[in-house]
């Protein structure tokens, strides 16, 4: 078990170690001008100096990621299942899906900042508006592709369909679903971060960045890159937390076994 736990958890780290690495000897070797990317430390130091200043913002983008994706996945779920179940809907909206995602996002910011105001209800509807797409596809393939013997299986033994829903179908589809789930992770900060550079009425990590772009401030971008990206790590590994929560049966085969004491 400690042997798994450090695998897990020491190969990511290694990986970010090595990234840092890779990115301080392209600086050396290259002398590459601070002016264009800075060094790994002063990009870190860039945050841990300003974390006072930081810090409020970090969590407002929070809040809109989490408000924005527990939307829109609820949207996939809900829209997914009624997709899946009746073909009829799946055949009209599923286009409509389609054409909603060719909609460039930076496209769809500005006149949702008309209609709802500077706030945080259009980074909200932008962060959903991109995770309920992947999460309704799986879903959808999901439910799709349930094995139809443990349906009928269900059925011949008396089980309603809510039942058999919830207990049979759901749990053989949990794989894609949070696949979905994972997909519109990693994308629910890209979306607030969009939300925030169109409808901030005050400060906001976006606005940030950008200031110090302009004031030519290297380090701080790539500083606040580096939280935008732990903020879309964190988020992406919550994800999989709650995946290993819900579906123990995927990393055991067989039941356990016990050894009864006389």
């Amino acid at each position: 078990m400690r042997r798994k736990v450090l695998r897990n958890v020491g190969v990511p780290v290694l990986s970010l170690v090595l990234l840092l690495f890779i990115w301080q000897a392209v600086i050396v070797v290259f002398h590459v001008q601070p002016y264009i990317a800075p060094r790994p430390m002063a990009a870190i130091r860039s945050v841990t100096g300003n974390w006072s200043a930081l810090w409020p913002l970090v969590l407002g983008t929070i809040r809109e990621t989490v408000y924005g994706f527990a939307s829109g996945a609820l949207l996939g779920l809900v829209l997914g299942s009624v997709m899946a179940k009746v073909p009829v809907l799946q055949r009209l909206v599923y286009p409509v899906l389609v054409l909603s995602q060719a909609v460039p996002t930076i496209a769809l910011a500005a006149p949702l900042v008309l209609i709802l105001g500077f706030g945080i209800g259009p980074k909200i509807v932008i962060v959903a508006w991109i995770v309920f797409f992947p999460v309704a596809v799986n879903v959808l393939d999901g439910l799709s592709h349930v094995d139809q013997d443990l349906v009928n299986l269900a059925r011949v033994y008396g089980a309603p369909r809510w039942r058999t829903f919830l207990y049979v179908e759901v749990p053989a589809s949990a794989t894609p679903i949070f696949t979905g789930l994972k997909i519109g992770a990693t994308y629910a900060v890209g979306g607030a971060i969009i939300g925030e550079l169109f409808g901030s009425e005050g400060a906001s990590l976006a606005i940030y960045q950008e200031h110090a772009n302009t004031n030519f401030n290297t380090a701080a971008v790539y500083g606040t890159t580096m939280l935008m990206t732990a903020i879309g790590i964190s988020w992406f590994l919550l994800v999989i937390g709650v995946e290993t929560l819900a579906t123990p049966w995927q990393r055991r085969s067989v039941a356990r076994r016990y050894r009864w004491r006389r």
